[in-house]
């Protein structure tokens, strides 16, 4: 019995008084290994399409000044997102993407990473691109401190973008299945269909975010060189 609705997102289980359920994180780095060595495989031939493509976007993206292998950090981070967004459909699995401790400290760290390469390499591109071009003397200021606002909460808009549409679609399945106990046969039957169609746009969901989250770290990336 749920002592409240987002009891389910409480990583409940302990052992040696630590979260093991934070262990379902790293889970996805169990499936890598044997790929190389059953080559050509089903998985392995979609892993290399899917990051082939990616490559491409990420490549154009990032433009002409970034370096080899640079988006191999953003391919990385998708298949990441994705792996645990998609994980958490699962009954009993604990849904990491849905907690700012995850996210956060995804996005935290990558506009960290951005804004300090980006003073120090490139620090007159930084100021330039505070102010847009065409910009009034009068609203200098002004757009100055817009710009460095809206800098600011970018890890922030990350984090909580990804953790507040895992839960919103975790929360609705809870919801419509802890309302079936007393319903009539026919009512469970809709309701049920009810549920097949929303884990479906779960799984969508699950791969958009990871795809949006990945796309603007690479899109913050390129602002800096």
């Amino acid at each position: 019995m749920m002592n409240n609705l987002f009891s389910i997102f409480d990583p409940s289980t302990n052992l040696f008084n630590l979260s093991i359920n934070w262990i379902s994180t790293l889970i996805g780095l169990m499936f890598i290994p044997y790929s190389f060595w059953l080559i050509p495989n089903r998985h392995f031939i979609l892993w290399n399409f899917i990051s082939n493509k990616l490559h491409n976007e990420f490549k154009t993206l990032l433009g002409p000044n970034s370096f080899n292998g640079s988006t191999f950090i953003f391919i990385s981070l998708f298949f990441f997102i994705l792996f645990n967004n998609f994980l958490g459909l699962f009954p009993y699995i604990f849904t990491s993407t849905s907690h700012l401790n995850i996210s956060l400290s995804l996005s935290l760290t990558l506009w960290l990473s951005f804004m300090i390469y980006g003073w120090i390499n490139n620090t007159q591109h930084m100021f330039i691109h505070m102010i847009p071009q065409g910009t009034p003397t009068i609203l200098m200021p002004f757009m100055v401190l817009i710009e460095t606002i809206s800098n600011i909460i970018r890890p922030g808009t990350l984090a909580v973008r990804l953790t507040a549409n895992m839960i919103a679609g975790h929360l609705l399945l809870t919801l419509l299945s802890s309302t079936g106990i007393n319903m009539p046969n026919y009512l469970v039957i809709i309701l049920i269909f009810i549920q097949i169609l929303l884990l479906i746009l779960e799984s969508a969901v699950a791969v958009i975010q990871a795809y949006v989250i990945t796309i603007l770290s690479t899109l913050y990336s390129s602002e800096v060189n």
